[in-house]
């Protein structure tokens, strides 16, 4: 049986991981993934970094910020592989985070299916109607598809 290689090219990389060159020279200089040089100055990257990179990309997928994901990959070991209870503990950290976000998403979905379905003919009873501006006093966005403990209806 042949030897997996220890370090892989930028082009290997991007190959295993369906992620371009590009996009994976940014990770790095976001700090979210790192290289080693060869003699020949060409990046090379440790086999691990395929985990971190469909980390980030499924993190992505959820709508997670590079600003958290790089804060959540801050916590793995930077030497080696991480262990499965690193991801374990990685992932328990995200649980509120997530359940708030399935939350969110659940109540757009209800709300929307309702308003736009209709056309919004009975502004009277909407569930997002904001007569008047009167939700600018909670901030930016469409405070009434946050949680409830944001400001939202």
């Amino acid at each position: 049986m042949t030897k997996l290689a220890d370090h892989l090219s930028i082009g290997q990389v991007a190959e295993r991981s369906g992620v371009p060159h590009t996009a994976l020279r940014f990770y790095e200089d976001r700090g979210l993934i790192s290289s080693e040089r060869s003699a020949g100055n060409q990046r090379r990257y440790p086999r691990s970094v395929l985990r971190r990179i469909a980390f980030i990309r499924a993190a992505q997928r959820v709508g997670l910020s590079l600003e958290e994901i790089s804060a959540a990959l801050a916590t793995l070991p930077r030497d080696h592989a991480p262990t499965k209870a690193d991801w374990s503990r990685l992932s328990r950290t995200w649980q509120d985070e997530l359940d708030a976000r399935i939350d969110a998403l659940q109540r757009l979905r209800d709300r929307l299916t309702g308003c736009v379905g209709c056309g919004c003919l009975s502004l009277r009873v909407c569930g997002l109607y904001n007569q008047d501006d009167q939700m600018a006093r909670f901030g930016p966005g469409a405070r009434l598809l946050k949680p409830a403990m944001e400001g939202g209806a």
